[in-house]
């Protein structure tokens, strides 16, 4: 497949599931892009890093989570700068063609990657596995579970909103699963080395 195919089937597949959205559920996907919207559920899972993992170890994860932010966030953005690729939103294409854009254009011109989706997937990753690691007792299959279908809602919603390309998404699900995977796994050997 040649560069050129792979865009055009970015394009027709962002194009199809944009138009799986409609006036009902729009509200719904816009609540979840809002950032602000889950601030309570990131103080929620703060207290819960406490209380299952301690003070020590569960302030080593939190920190591991918020680095992972900082760490995604500023790649995500040297990314888009370097890129260059416009939003759906922007895409005379995609809007010729009939993008939904149920909340008008929405974010920078730029797009690749998706930083909702590096964001969430890399906080996801990088809490399950700080769960799981340090912690190894208990599973943590229903938290498993529950976060990574959030982070799938929260990318999905910008796809709904045209905010991104499904290829925006991808990529910044993997990217954010990779990163928050490999600070999990270097802040779990620095709570061992450190015996916490």
């Amino acid at each position: 497949m040649t560069l050129d195919q792979l865009i055009q089937w970015d394009q027709h597949a962002t194009l199809w599931l944009n138009n799986l959205g409609n006036t009902t559920w729009d509200p719904f996907w816009l609540m979840l892009s809002d950032v602000k919207f889950w601030y309570p559920a990131y103080v929620i899972l703060a207290v819960f890093l406490f209380k299952e993992l301690g003070w020590k170890k569960g302030l080593a994860v939190l920190l591991s989570c918020i680095l992972m932010v900082v760490c995604v966030d500023q790649s995500c953005n040297a990314v888009k700068d370097s890129v260059e690729r416009l939003r759906p939103c922007y895409n005379s294409w995609m809007i010729a063609h009939g993008i939904r854009l149920p909340y008008g254009i929405t974010g920078h011109l730029f797009g690749f990657f998706s930083g909702h989706a590096a964001n969430t997937f890399g906080l996801a990753s990088a809490s399950y596995l700080g769960f799981r690691l340090n912690n190894p007792g208990h599973k943590y299959r229903i938290y498993g579970i529950c976060v990574f279908i959030w982070a799938a809602l929260v990318a999905g919603s910008r796809i709904i909103m045209g905010a991104h390309f499904l290829g925006d998404i991808v990529v910044g699900a993997c990217f954010g699963t990779a990163v928050g995977s490999l600070i999990a796994c270097l802040t779990h050997y620095l709570i061992v080395k450190a015996k916490l």
